[in-house]
């Protein structure tokens, strides 16, 4: 098993995205859930500190409600409720696995949830809990992917990790119109910007950078692809200032 003095991450911060806790339709599927469990479950007993943030298009996604007509504010505050939930399910897998697991949300629902609280957070993670977070940043306009880097920089992670669907790093161009895109095993946040590469908000970049810390993209697909980010196994595109 691997340990916390031959991983190169002492703590960091999971982003996961929550089309992937539907398996491709509306809603939750506990297999997939109790799956990406059992990985985190598996880096945990390696040494590493985990903290999450889940987003929530399984259940609602405000820009497209907004699309759909719906006031933008209102439908960001549905889709941060829509967070709480994929938290719950996954505390629910993780604590099956025996991991010690606690949700942290931007909103105050204290009968499901604790209060952000950074501190805590960092107790928690201290102890060998899991901390997921959710609501979001608790304010309409804000992506999970820019609340991901917040959340990362505030707690003091040494990564912030971003697992996506369907795409295993950041490509020259996007992958899925462009069948020559060229994927990169690095990038700085500077060029990532420049070239509007949109694998992750500008504004999570921006606040990376701003901050010195470094960001992977990796493809949540294949076999214990999530346990090897958080173990600091060299896949999808490391991003870094230089």
């Amino acid at each position: 098993m691997t340990d916390a003095h031959s991983t190169p991450f002492h703590r960091v911060l999971l982003k996961l995205s929550g089309e992937v806790f539907g398996g491709g339709r509306i809603g939750l599927d506990p297999a997939v859930v109790a799956g990406i469990a059992t990985q985190i479950a598996d880096a945990v007993r390696g040494g590493v500190e985990v903290a999450v943030v889940i987003g929530g298009g399984n259940f609602f996604r405000g820009a497209e409600l907004q699309q759909r007509g719906m006031d933008r504010t209102r439908a960001d505050y549905m889709g941060m409720l829509g967070t709480v939930m994929n938290c719950l399910a996954l505390q629910d897998f993780l604590e099956k696995e025996g991991i010690e697991t606690r949700v942290q949300s931007a909103i105050g629902m204290q009968q499901v949830a604790e209060p952000y609280i950074p501190r805590r957070a960092i107790r928690h993670l201290e102890k060998g809990r899991v901390v997921i977070f959710g609501a979001g940043a608790g304010m309409p306009f804000f992506s999970t992917d820019t609340v991901s880097a917040q959340r990362a920089l505030e707690i003091k992670c040494d990564a912030v990790l971003i697992a996506k669907n369907g795409v295993d790093g950041v490509y020259d161009s996007d992958p899925r119109t462009n069948p020559d895109a060229k994927k990169l095993e690095t990038v700085t946040f500077q060029d990532a910007i420049v070239e509007g590469l949109k694998v992750v908000d500008a504004a999570a970049f921006s606040l990376c950078m701003e901050n010195k810390l470094p960001m992977v993209v990796f493809g949540m697909e294949g076999a214990g692809n999530i346990t090897r980010a958080l173990l600091g196994e060299r896949i999808g595109t490391l991003v870094t200032n230089a």
